[in-house]
């Protein structure tokens, strides 16, 4: 049975079409999908992502244990800073990518996806052992809701006295909002400016109607799921489960970045991924020539042979075509032929593009 988010009722009474995800009971849309994912391009949309995982890691060698556990150099973060980051196997296969908060000296708050965030947990509290650091999943008391967009900010500062434009993105700072105490995070998965507020779950559906009243006037409306992968699509964001599981690494998604050798001491996976040579495929963007969509799972082809999948796809509202996502053979694009995509049997061309589709003017 799916669990529900505290905002479940809010969503119903907006008519959100309600689905299972990650043994969630999400809104998927609540009406226009395209509306919503254009709202959020042009003006502002508000999410709820109370289904994603906190996990605090406390003490005195709490960024000593995230620098063993994960692949990132956290104990360098400064208070009040984030950083995207992944943990992985001792084979280098990514087990979720993660955001990192670091709350105070020593206290780490690590977000992690639904499908995965007890997996995270346990495995962050065996990789701590060894440290003087504690980890306590503490998901099931915290709320997550999101506003993102070019009008999110001016949305926000009706409800805070933060200092929102010392805010810089990837970062947080605990304020209150509408009245509720908050940690007021500038990150998120749309492509736009925006901010994540981490609440207490009793406050997360006051904090929600607030929101939309302060966003009335200025285009805030709610937005779902699909709203969310189109949006994260554009932007070129690996969903895990699609551009990201443990059978890939971090460089295979194009994501070698994250990983940092030039910390001290060891860390799981890092002998897989220093090992490692150039990798025979590479996640790519594509960019349909037709209206047909690729889609997750269809083979890509060269001259009738399969190279690669795709792992997203989806009508762009952005560009007006449909773009995808995909995992093609390193040979095949250095080859320098013309790629398809099988759809149901009728190969589409597609173009070969740089990621991120979308990138917004700052």
């Amino acid at each position: 049975m799916s669990r529900s988010t505290p905002l479940r009722e809010v969503h119903e009474s907006l008519g959100a079409t309600l689905t299972d995800f990650a043994g969630w009971l999400m809104p998927l849309r609540y009406g226009s999908e395209s509306a919503e994912h254009n709202a959020v391009r042009t003006a502002a949309g508000l999410f709820d992502l109370s289904h994603m995982g906190e996990i605090f890691i406390t003490g005195p060698q709490a960024g000593e244990a995230l620098d063993y556990a994960l692949v990132g150099h956290l104990s360098v973060l400064d208070p009040g800073r984030a950083r995207y980051t992944m943990i992985v196997n001792e084979d280098g296969g990514v087990l979720d990518d993660l955001i990192v908060y670091r709350l105070a000296g020593e206290e780490f708050m690590v977000v992690a996806n639904a499908s995965n965030y007890a997996a995270v947990a346990a495995a962050l509290a065996e990789r701590a052992a060894p440290y003087d650091a504690r980890v306590e999943d503490r998901s099931d008391s915290y709320a997550l809701v999101a506003v993102q967009g070019p009008n999110s900010t001016q949305i926000l500062r009706k409800l805070t006295d933060a200092d929102l434009d010392g805010l810089k993105y990837y970062a947080g700072l605990p304020g209150t909002v509408a009245g509720f105490e908050a940690l007021i995070a500038r990150t998120g998965y749309t492509g736009e400016d925006g901010f994540e507020l981490f609440v207490r779950d009793e406050d997360a559906v006051p904090l929600w109607n607030a929101l939309a009243e302060a966003g009335a006037g200025l285009g805030l409306i709610p937005a779902g799921l699909s709203a969310r992968d189109t949006l994260r699509l554009e932007a070129g964001m690996p969903l895990y489960g699609n551009e990201l599981s443990a059978d890939l690494t971090p460089f295979d998604a194009g994501l070698g970045r994250v990983v940092r050798f030039d910390k001290p001491g060891d860390f799981v996976g890092r002998e897989a991924l220093s090992s490692r040579g150039g990798g025979d495929r590479r996640l790519v963007g594509l960019v349909a020539r037709d209206r047909r969509v690729p889609r997750h799972g269809y083979p890509v082809t060269q001259d009738g042979v399969v190279v690669g999948e795709v792992t997203s796809g989806a009508p762009s509202q952005t560009l007006g075509k449909p773009i995808a996502m995909a995992y093609v053979s390193a040979a095949a694009l250095d080859g320098g032929g013309s790629l398809a995509v099988d759809i149901r049997g009728s190969h589409e061309p597609v173009d070969v593009v740089d990621l991120p589709f979308y990138r917004r003017s700052k």
